[in-house]
């Protein structure tokens, strides 16, 4: 599995219910509409900013997960095409000049 981690921030002037209602009623759809779900793609919102016990200058982790690099990088090509749309519309809610991601290697405990 190849997982991908980003810490995404939103747009100012979105309040938090805002944005995470943009997020999953209009971005996810339109990425899903795109290109295949990937094995996973979760959406870890924190609390209001003033709600926090922490520091963050994010707003939400986002966690996806694939079966390989190529079929990554194949999503990817379909997502950041072009003509895709994704990049106008997570610039109506993300602030991508703060947008950090990384590739990772996950180990999993179970039980």
């Amino acid at each position: 599995m190849i997982t991908t981690i980003a810490l995404l921030k939103a747009r100012g002037g979105l309040s938090r219910d805002e944005f995470v209602d943009y997020y999953e009623n209009h971005h996810v759809p339109l990425v899903l509409g795109l290109a295949p779900s990937p094995a996973l793609y979760t959406r870890n919102y924190l609390p209001e900013p003033g709600s926090r016990r922490f520091p963050a200058d994010f707003d939400v982790i986002t966690h996806l997960k694939f079966a390989d690099e190529a079929t990554r990088d194949a999503w990817l090509a379909l997502v950041l095409a072009e003509d895709s749309g994704v990049a106008e519309d997570e610039a109506r809610f993300l602030d991508r000049s703060r947008t950090r991601s990384w590739t990772v290697e996950e180990h999993a405990t179970s039980s």
